[in-house]
């Protein structure tokens, strides 16, 4: 029986013996049954601890693999983009400008100053109700509520609300709430005194940039650094300020300390408000300089100028005239006419010169006396000021060595002082000069200079023909070599001591260097022509007499050019005086421009020049013994009754701020008052009590400041905030004797 092939077998061609067989299949080997016995025999075989060991080795490897490129996925290929959305998520950038610096007078009196000041802002996307906001705002900060709503829809992230708001406002506006509203700290430039030398200080821009006077001059010196740094921000976004950045001191501005007295200055001021008023002038101007130093101790005009409230002042108010406007100054210069022929020896003090009697035709032109005078010697020229006199002299000296003694004078050039605006004046080419031209200058008109440049040329007058620059600004190599403070610093009263006769009359050396222009004998003989036109009668400048002390000076009235290239009827009235005159202590320049109820300088000037001279000399110490009314209630009021006298002319007193002063030399309450005037000019509260400490606590900090300045007290400022919340001295105590000094403490809420 042949064996069954399964169906599945190949076909498998098979060559046998006796023919082929044809697609037979081979059968194939089958595979044993795997029975279930088995089957637990091979799993029993196997060794599961090991397989679970591998298992979790390969789990773990691939964990920690994974890990391992995330990390370097993180920190090395996605990671500086990483770091910087945290940078931009967590930190911001916060603008830090330094405090701009201060500007005191040579004692250390505060005249200008920059305080802390709060200002609105909105993040527009933060802001939720946008109505409601618009219109708490508008409530507040007394704005139409639409505006605000427009500005609040704006697709920004910074918009300015107000800048430099009320410190009530602010906190009224914090309390508020209000989502997206922030309040940023700014700086808000302050001036103390108030009008005290307004044009001459300037004022700033909403930005705490200088944009006239001193603040446009120094404006490098003055401005903080600007400086952008990152600061956090907290889990609403919002930029968390800390109290001072590193390093935030050298971005303050540098201080400023002038020349100016203040007290001189108030001085200044008052006489001019006073003369400016009573004789209808359309502005007046004076200048006090000390002839030993050529420091500028006033620098006065009137109208005033108020630089907290600059917008409210027109810009003819708020320009520096005694620098910007020149003007044909008139007889005053026939000083320096005198002077240059003397020196030239063309004449001498008593060369006899024919004055037409009052009228002299000189080509088409006619020169007018305002007496008929035959013939002057040169010395009465200057007594009289005889215009025709001098355009005689002038002849004599020829225009080019009078233009050249002109221009080595400094007309026709700025000065030293380096301010804002300053102007060169007039002062045209010899070769341009007629004979007309010659005459009209040797008296006075013609060319035009500033009043600062008579102040330049008569200095020179003062010194013995020696040409000193006039100083406004002191550096540390100033009096007494004190160095100045540096910016930032809030310290009690600094007083230096520029009269100290310990330091002698030249401890204060200007540091240009000093030309001497005329001989000594020269300046004699010139001097002793002043002292005659104020000392003897008959002289334009007698109103200017002091008694117990020699003065000398020179009056001036000049026409104005009208607008039609003529002279009109304006006149510019004018003193230059210097006491006492044999060794000038002091030079005075009063100017008042269009006076309108008479024109006359001796009658419209002089005034001013003896109200200044006499508190002036007051104020140091030098008020000679005298019975004259005048002289006798500024000395009652300046000084008290008097136990002893003093020599006149002799120089009794300390200097300002000397502990050896009595307090009384001052005004009372050691302040500076409120220059008189009309009564819209009147300033600030009344005073408190003369050597009592006045109360500050609850009053904002700029009212505190304010009122410690009438008292002459630079306060020491602690804390940050925008009201006292405590002081020292207590309020009612008695000032320390010679140490006045107060620390206010201060908090972001009123008690």
């Amino acid at each position: 029986m042949s064996p069954r092939i399964p169906a599945t077998s190949r076909r498998i061609p098979v060559k046998v013996r006796g023919g082929p067989l044809r697609n037979r299949r081979l059968p194939r080997p089958e595979k044993p049954a795997l029975s279930p016995s088995s089957a637990l025999s091979f799993l029993a075989r196997l060794d599961f601890g090991r397989m679970r060991l591998w298992c979790v080795t390969i789990l773990f490897a691939l964990i920690w693999g994974g890990l391992w490129y995330r990390a370097f996925h993180l920190q090395m290929i996605a990671g500086p983009d990483l770091a910087a959305r945290a940078r931009r998520l967590n930190t911001g950038t916060e603008l830090v400008e330094g405090v701009r610096g201060r500007i005191l007078d040579r004692n250390g009196n505060i005249l200008a100053r920059s305080l802390d000041c709060p200002s609105v802002w909105a993040n527009p996307r933060g802001v939720e109700d946008k109505g409601r906001t618009a219109a708490v705002l508008a409530r507040h900060l007394n704005m139409p509520a639409d505006r605000l709503e427009a500005l609040l829809r704006e697709d920004r992230q910074f918009v300015w609300i107000r800048r430099k708001v009320d410190l009530g406002v602010a906190r009224k506006i914090k309390d508020a709430g209000l989502a997206g509203v922030h309040l940023d700290s700014e700086y808000e430039r302050v001036y103390p005194y108030r009008h005290l030398a307004g044009q001459l200080l300037g004022f700033v821009n909403i930005d705490d940039k200088g944009l006239e006077g001193l603040e446009l001059a120094f404006e490098d010196r003055l401005s903080g650094q600007r400086v952008r740094q990152r600061v956090g921000r907290d889990a609403l976004g919002r930029l968390m300020v800390t109290d001072g950045a590193e390093g935030s001191d050298d971005l303050h501005g540098e201080d400023l300390r002038l020349t100016l007295d203040a007290h001189v200055q108030f001085f200044a001021e008052e006489a001019l408000a006073e003369n400016v008023e009573k004789y209808g002038a359309k502005w007046g101007g004076c200048i006090v300089v000390d002839v030993p130093t050529g420091d500028i101790l006033a620098w006065a005009q009137y109208p005033f100028f108020d630089p907290n409230r600059a917008g409210e002042f027109s810009p003819a108010v708020r320009r520096n005239r005694l620098s910007s406007d020149a003007l044909e100054q008139g007889s005053t210069i026939k000083s320096f006419l005198i002077a240059a022929a003397l020196e030239e020896k063309v004449v001498n003090p008593e060369t006899p010169i024919n004055c037409e009697k009052g009228r002299w035709k000189l080509g088409k032109s006619v020169i007018h006396d305002t007496h008929a005078y035959a013939s002057l010697t040169v010395d009465k020229i200057l007594h009289v000021s005889s215009n025709i006199g001098a355009a005689k002299i002038g002849f004599a000296l020829g225009a080019g060595k009078y233009h050249a003694y002109l221009q080595r004078l400094g007309f026709g050039e700025k000065s030293s002082l380096s301010l804002a605006g300053e102007a060169r004046g007039i002062l045209r080419p010899m070769n341009r000069w007629s004979d007309m031209d010659l005459a009209a200058s040797s008296f006075g008109q013609s060319f035009s200079a500033t009043l600062a440049q008579m102040a330049q040329a008569y200095l020179c007058l003062a010194s013995d023909g020696v040409r000193k620059p006039l100083r406004l600004v002191l550096d540390a190599a100033s009096p007494a070599g004190e160095e100045t403070e540096p910016s930032g610093r809030e310290t009690a009263d600094i007083r230096i001591n520029p009269f100290d006769p310990s330091l002698g009359r030249e401890m204060a050396r200007p540091t240009a260097p000093a030309k001497r222009i005329f001989s000594p004998e020269t300046m004699r003989q010139v001097r002793a022509m002043l002292r005659e036109v104020v000392e003897e009668e008959g002289g334009t400048g007698r109103q200017a007499r002091i008694p117990g002390l020699e003065v000398g000076g020179k009056t001036g009235t000049a026409q104005k050019a009208a607008g039609n290239g003529k002279y009109g009827e304006g006149r510019v009235g004018s003193f230059v005086g210097m006491l006492p005159i044999e060794n000038p202590r002091y030079l005075i320049c009063v100017l008042l421009d269009e006076p309108s109820k008479t024109q006359y300088g001796g009658v419209v000037a002089t005034p001013v020049f003896r109200h200044v001279a006499l508190r002036t000399m007051a104020y140091h110490g030098l008020l000679p013994d005298s019975d004259d009314p005048m002289v006798l209630a500024i000395a009652e009021k300046r000084t008290g009754p008097r136990a002893s006298s003093a020599a006149p002319g002799r120089e009794t007193g300390s200097s300002p701020g000397a502990p050896a002063r009595t307090p009384s030399a001052r005004p009372e309450g050691g302040g500076i008052p409120a220059a008189k005037g009309p009564p819209d000019q009147e300033a600030g509260p009344p005073p408190e009590p003369a050597g009592k400490v006045p109360g500050l606590v609850g009053l904002g900090v700029r009212s505190a400041v304010v009122l410690l300045a009438r008292h002459g007290v630079v306060p020491v400022i602690k804390g940050k905030g925008g009201f006292v919340a405590r002081q020292t001295p207590d309020s009612g105590a008695a000032w320390p004797d010679g140490n006045r000094e107060c620390t206010l403490w201060l908090e972001e809420r009123a008690l």
